[in-house]
């Protein structure tokens, strides 16, 4: 059986297209130095709190260089202060303040889409934008930090394109075909393909070409390479080569314990990698999009394989 993320089996939302951060940067041209996932993720919780986005951004930026930070308890456990996730979340403020932001059911402070909302939601809590130093300083208590961000803010509004032009090249996680990424042109079939689904909906036990749920959707890129790897999450994770996770490269199966079901031995959710710490997942039902990239460092992340060693 197959068992992709938690969620209730057979709802579906609909079968309009949904947006995805890397189809469009929300209204707004890019802006060097910001991931297109993280700006999109920016600008729609400004749009949602009337936080402006370039005050989100700077605390993203300052707090885990926009999720990119390695350091300790960005991707998972907490700092030497007990913050955790790229906008770096005291637990308790977390369970008062945390958002669903791409309503998954969840609310995950090592995720973005959660994260940088739940950081707009309590700005505005705390007196944002009319009393936007007080927020600020509630977020951190630091005149210094206070001043960075308002700093890093300026810089980010003033200079919106700075060396990246509107017309630019997306970054690499955010090519159709993530080509650029793709060590060859059979991983580059495969990412091409799963790229291609965006917008379609999630159907628990749907195997195309109109809806998938997470295996079918991995298996049936890989078919377009002509390859033939099992079609259940269950069956996939013993068949790849296991990998370190930190070795993961672009064509990577990462498996995640979410699901009814699962366990860390037997993960229930399984996602393409695409590069720069991203993956393609046909995610949930109510999923927004239910088809998408996101980061797969998260907390459920139990392993990685690379099915092309047995092919």
């Amino acid at each position: 059986m197959v068992r992709c993320a938690a969620v209730a089996t057979g709802a579906v939302t609909g079968s309009t297209p949904q947006t995805d951060p890397c189809d469009s940067q929300v209204d707004g041209p890019p802006v060097a130095g910001i991931p297109a996932t993280y700006l999109a993720l920016y600008r729609k919780a400004a749009a949602d709190y009337g936080i402006p986005w370039e005050i989100l951004a700077a605390v993203g930026s300052i707090e885990s260089d926009h999720g990119r930070s390695h350091a300790p308890g960005i991707h998972s456990g907490e700092n030497h202060a007990g913050a955790g996730g790229p906008m770096q979340f005291l637990a308790g403020t977390w369970k008062t303040y945390g958002v669903d932001g791409n309503h998954d059911g969840r609310t995950n402070r090592y995720d973005p889409a959660d994260a940088i909302p739940a950081a707009a939601n309590y700005l505005r809590h705390n007196g944002a934008p009319p009393k936007m130093r007080a927020a600020l300083f509630a977020y951190n208590h630091s005149n210094t930090y206070v001043d960075d961000v308002l700093n890093r803010a300026h810089k980010y509004k003033t200079t919106p394109t700075a060396t990246t032009p509107p017309n630019a090249s997306p970054p690499a996680e955010c090519t159709e075909a993530a080509a650029i990424t793709a060590p060859n042109t059979t991983i580059a079939k495969i990412i091409a393909f799963a790229m291609a689904q965006r917008g379609k909906p999630y159907v628990f036990g749907a195997t195309g070409p109109d809806a998938w749920d997470c295996s079918s959707l991995v298996q049936a890129a890989y078919a377009a390479a002509g390859l033939t790897i099992p079609r259940t999450t269950f069956a996939q994770w013993p068949f790849g080569v296991r990998i370190l996770n930190n070795q993961a490269q672009p064509g990577d199966l990462v498996f995640f314990n979410s699901g009814p079901a699962t366990s860390t031995t037997t993960p229930g959710h399984v996602g393409l990698v695409i590069g720069h710490g991203q993956m393609i997942a046909a995610r949930c039902s109510t999923c927004h999009p239910a088809i998408g990239v996101e980061t797969y460092h998260r907390p459920d992340w139990i392993g990685t394989t690379r099915p092309l060693l047995r092919l």
